[in-house]
């Protein structure tokens, strides 16, 4: 367990949940079956072992086709579940997502992250940015979360949770001469003043498409 974890650069938890959780609440991405299954010289299929495709076996005559105008797609770490913003604002308790019971969904999540990491579904559209900027969330995307990582720089996406409101909300943390807020990226909002506390950093985006 010890040496799969490393290889895959993935937690002991996360592979005994792998190889020990029938319903696979948290499956193996194909790029870590084939990491396993080439580390440990086995004729294991690795698409049967990640999703269950196929035979388990791997054939003698099985060739693998030269495609040259395709690529690998990132190593999904795991999969993160996709909470509610009322379940996000409980997230500072840490609990441990392989105790989650009540996540509307799994997600792969194509980044490093910790084991604390969530996912939630962005509404309102005061994360959307102008046209033609770099990077814009709008409403119905999802973000992922690390709540381990609650010491964000200037410029870093946040999640926090408003004190005197006992609100969570998404925004952009802003840090400057000793001066905190949290900056909408759309102009028509207003940013927030307030006292805040951070929740996590936004590790990236996925949306459904």
């Amino acid at each position: 367990m010890a040496r799969i974890a490393e290889l895959c650069d993935v937690s002991r938890p996360t592979v005994s949940a792998w190889f020990n959780n029938p319903e696979k609440v948290i499956s193996i991405s194909r790029t870590n079956a084939e990491k396993i299954c080439a580390a440990f010289a086995t004729n294991i299929s690795p698409a049967w072992l990640a999703e269950g495709i196929g035979s388990k076996e791997l054939s003698d005559n099985v060739v693998v086709a030269d495609h040259r105008n395709i690529e690998p797609g990132p190593d999904l770490r795991a999969k993160v579940p996709l909470v509610s913003w009322v379940q996000a604002g409980a997230w500072c308790e840490a609990v441990h997502t392989t105790h989650v019971t009540e996540a509307e969904r799994w997600m792969d999540c194509p980044v490093a992250h910790s084991s604390q990491t969530f996912a939630l579904r962005v509404r309102g559209d005061s994360m959307t940015a102008p046209s033609g900027a770099a990077r814009t969330y709008p409403e119905g995307c999802f973000i992922f979360v690390d709540p381990e990582r609650k010491n964000p720089v200037n410029g870093d996406r946040v999640v926090a949770c408003l004190l005197d409101a006992n609100e969570v909300t998404f925004k952009v943390y802003k840090n400057e001469d000793g001066r905190q807020w949290l900056q909408p990226l759309n102009p028509t909002h207003e940013p927030i003043r307030e006292p805040f506390k951070i929740l996590g950093t936004v590790l990236g985006k996925w949306e459904d498409g």
